[in-house]
């Protein structure tokens, strides 16, 4: 009889202790969602924007210093590393346990501001609910969530088993030299070991799992030049241009005609085109920038090797017309599959938040494939504001509820982490 009860308490204490691990669990969750402060996402955001970081023109230090000292003050784990001279990559960790942790991925870097704005673009402030500035929506509301969200685990007595930290890189908006200095360290670091990246850039809060890549692809045609009145003594590089932008529009149209459901298709776009020297010579040179966004497993060296072929083919760099052609940026696309943790993660996680988030693809491009490509780490994009209402936007702004409800889903990513 003793035997027989021992044998039935054993799994009855477990279930107990379950169910007190989970009370204590839930309890931990309230606490650190009670943690996090509208006030605090404002302030943070106001600094960050203030701090610009127009790229081209201008260099992320700043921002970086703001995003530096708001760490130390909470507690995290800080460091940097000079990319090129004024622009640091940035990372704050939350540190914990040994298991893989919980990465988030951002960039210190905004878009020109332009002009037509209704107030300077980097005084920022709030009306109706928002919270105007450039670079707002992309991406300071999204960085200042993070590490409000980490000041929360960290205020709260948090221990994680893991670490949990945000990744900030410089350069996002032009050429990527950021990221690529960041996943070439990160290789190289032994004690990296993150098994999920969100990358808080602005979805309207939707768990993006898929993106297209993107890239640039420089042409230069080479001729000879001639007198307008004897053109046939010359080597027009307009002309072998405009033939070879016929081929990109063929093979644009084919890749339309098989359309992903989520990501669409990849895409061709004529960007920039520079020839000749006046209107009465036969054009000697002529430069062309070509955008090509990518599917996840596009190649883009592959893609311009069988433009390169198709030239040859079709002899249009025969007979005095030369043809060169680099790639100059490549950001690769990535898909997380549909079952991954992560994203029925996110989706609770921002449902407790008070968002119905909506499992999407981007068309648009970010960094987070050069982690999934270069790291092996899977990602999502989630983040505040609006990507094509907003981002990149004369008088561009974030909603500040948004910021609140982002730093609350990412400080529930961060304690649910791993669950099960």
């Amino acid at each position: 009889m003793n035997s027989a009860f021992q044998q039935q308490a054993g799994p009855r204490r477990d279930v107990q202790q379950a169910g007190i691990q989970g009370a204590e669990h839930q309890l931990l969750e309230e606490r650190v969602l009670g943690l996090i402060s509208e006030a605090d996402l404002v302030a943070l955001t106001t600094a960050l924007v203030a701090a610009g970081g127009e790229n081209p023109g201008g260099t992320e230090e700043a921002t970086v210093q703001v995003l530096a000292e708001f760490s130390r003050t909470a507690g995290l784990d800080v460091f940097t590393e000079t990319v090129t001279e004024g622009r640091p990559n940035f990372t704050a960790v939350l540190p914990g346990g040994g298991r893989p942790g919980m990465l988030f991925l951002g960039h210190s870097d905004v878009v020109p501001a332009g002009t037509g704005w209704e107030r300077p673009p980097f005084e920022p402030f709030v009306r109706d609910g928002r919270l105007f500035g450039r670079g707002s929506t992309d991406m300071k509301g999204g960085l200042a969530a993070v590490l409000i969200a980490l000041k929360a685990l960290k205020d709260a007595g948090a221990d994680l088993p893991f670490n949990a930290a945000l990744a900030c890189t410089v350069d996002e908006e032009d050429l990527g030299v950021g990221i690529r200095a960041y996943t070439a360290s990160a290789a190289a670091d032994e004690s990296f070991n993150y098994s999920a990246c969100v990358v808080a850039e602005p979805t309207d809060l939707e768990t993006v799992i898929g993106c297209r890549g993107d890239s640039y692809i420089e042409l230069k045609v080479t001729g000879k030049s001639a007198h307008s009145g004897r053109p046939a003594d010359g080597r027009n590089a307009i002309d072998a241009a405009a033939r070879i932008l016929e081929l990109v529009r063929n093979d644009h149209a084919l890749l339309q005609r098989e359309q992903d459901p989520l990501l669409g298709a990849g895409t061709w776009n004529i960007g920039l085109i520079q020839g000749g020297t006046g209107t009465s010579m036969v054009a000697a040179e002529c430069t062309v920038s070509l955008d090509r966004r990518l599917m996840p497993d596009d190649d883009t060296q592959q893609i311009l090797d069988r433009l390169l072929a198709q030239v040859r083919e079709a002899g249009i760099d025969t007979d005095g017309i030369s043809v060169s052609a680099e790639v100059t940026m490549e950001m690769p696309g990535f898909r997380t599959p549909d079952d991954h943790p992560l994203i029925s993660t996110s989706v609770a996680a921002l449902a407790d938040a008070g968002v119905d988030s909506a499992i999407t693809g981007w068309t648009a491009a970010c960094d987070g494939g050069f982690v999934v490509r270069d790291l092996g780490v899977p990602a999502i994009v989630m983040g505040p504001g609006g990507l094509n209402d907003q981002a990149h936007q004369v008088n561009e702004s974030v909603s500040v509820a948004e910021i609140v409800a982002a730093a609350r889903a990412y400080a529930l990513l961060c304690l649910r982490h791993g669950a099960g």
